[in-house]
């Protein structure tokens, strides 16, 4: 079973999958990401997909005192067009597999400002 089956199983995810769209599952709030990160990266930057159910994204940030956690809101914040309060990695802050909850957002609206 790959890691991120484990990570990311469906008991993460609150009511209302069904919409889901692989990577990007809807919540009451907004929507949950989920991630592949690779901290220490030269740029900070989406790589795409990561399997069929995350987003690759390479972070500049070291991966020490939360500086790439909080990288990751910084720039999901601007992606997708909120407020960098309405961006917050809720799972795996200390794993390469991360869950982020972006508020206010929709699937659809997450899923077009991605650039695949």
């Amino acid at each position: 079973m790959p890691r991120s089956a484990r990570s990311f199983g469906r008991a993460a995810f609150c009511a209302g999958v069904a919409e889901s769209v692989g990577f990007a599952r809807p919540t009451k709030d907004g929507v949950y990401v989920k991630l592949r990160v690779s901290p220490g990266a030269k740029t900070t930057e989406l790589k795409g997909l990561y399997g069929q159910e995350a987003l690759k994204f390479c972070v500049a940030a070291p991966p020490s005192n939360g500086k790439a956690n909080t990288e990751i809101e910084r720039y999901l914040s601007m992606l997708f067009n909120v407020p960098r309060s309405g961006v917050a990695v809720v799972l795996g802050a200390s794993s390469r597999d991360k869950l982020v909850l972006v508020r206010g957002a929709g699937v659809r609206a997450v899923r077009e400002n991605v650039p695949l």
